[in-house]
């Protein structure tokens, strides 16, 4: 996949609806992206996302799915 290329450290990541639900920490595989436990609700843990949820890359990586969504699916992680 061409965007994995385009998606760097400490991207926002924003929702369809205009969200920042959290920032990048690194590529997870070829198909997750980590997020940082900084950005996350609790601080905590991070939290994973599918690569397939990427809509588009520019400055920022944006998501075809709405916040509510990317939170109640996304996969905790305790790392």
């Amino acid at each position: 996949m061409a965007v994995t290329a385009q998606i760097k450290e400490h991207m926002d990541v924003i929702s369809s609806d205009r969200k920042t639900v959290g920032k990048v920490d690194r590529l997870e595989g070829t198909d997750k992206i980590k997020l940082t436990k900084q950005s996350s609700p609790d601080g905590e843990h991070h939290h994973f996302i599918p690569v397939s949820w990427v809509d588009h890359v520019d400055q920022h990586v944006h998501l075809n799915r709405s916040g509510a969504d990317v939170t109640a699916h996304w996969q905790h992680g305790r790392q």
